[in-house]
């Protein structure tokens, strides 16, 4: 269990927090102390995490909506705000995944996954400089992936996957650059196979190497003032599989 004060008071924005890495992420954090904004599109599994939080003592606030909305991710932020009167951390973990090969690709199916992966984080990261560059503070951490890396194995099917997790690892690189002089830290990870329903629906064949639950211990870290001097940094993880 992390110590209770790791995060204390922070306000903390979690996307795709109904489940995954999202949903482990929040439950660590808010028994680190930090009061914690859950975001997905579906109310049942938001309102079953934020009710798992409360139960065991933190401080949860659910909202629905899709990251890929403007107006949602402006509803996100100011609830935010109207609920805790800043915004200390945002954590982007929304993303979806479609398996359709490169000659089969329909443009519906690869704007849906750019919509949310890459869009997403960029409407949630934009909201966040707004409000952090007037606190003169700030943590961002974004969701990329090892398929966004360039020279690691790749896999048939996921062109749109890997395009969008590219991209998250560049956005992440400049707002680094960007946020520096606001005292906003910006980093990413990039996991391999974590045991999630999209790594099952993504590669069933790979055996996961981690849980959400050790993904969220390495943004815990990253979200503390023990990981201060990784801002721009991208945690490529290799896990044993």
């Amino acid at each position: 269990m992390p110590d209770m004060n790791t995060l204390q008071d922070r306000v903390a924005i979690i996307t795709g927090a109904g489940r995954g890495i999202g949903r482990a992420t929040a439950h660590l954090f808010a028994q680190a102390g930090a009061r914690v904004v859950l975001f997905s599109r579906t109310a049942s599994q938001l309102d079953e995490a934020a009710s798992e939080i409360t139960r065991a003592g933190g401080q949860a606030l659910s909202v629905v909506g899709d990251v890929s909305r403007e107006a949602d991710v402006d509803a996100l932020f100011q609830k935010a705000v109207d609920s805790y009167g800043r915004v200390d951390i945002l954590v982007n973990c929304a993303g979806i995944v479609a398996v359709r090969p490169f000659v089969e690709m329909d443009v519906s199916t690869w704007d849906a996954v750019i919509a949310v992966n890459l869009r997403g984080t960029f409407l949630c990261c934009r909201k966040a400089f707004q409000l952090m560059s007037a606190q003169k503070q700030g943590v961002i951490i974004n969701l990329s992936s090892l398929s966004g890396v360039k020279g690691v194995e790749k896999f048939p099917g996921l062109s749109a996957y890997n395009v969008s997790k590219s991209g998250v690892a560049g956005l992440t690189e400049i707002l680094a650059v960007e946020g520096k002089p606001y005292n906003i830290r910006v980093c990413a990870v990039s996991p391999g196979a974590v045991d999630t329903a999209m790594l099952q629906q993504a590669a069933p064949h790979l055996k996961a190497g981690m849980t959400p639950a050790d993904m969220a211990e390495i943004l815990l870290f990253l979200a503390s003032d023990a990981g201060r001097m990784l801002s721009g940094s991208n945690i490529e993880i290799f896990s044993n599989s």
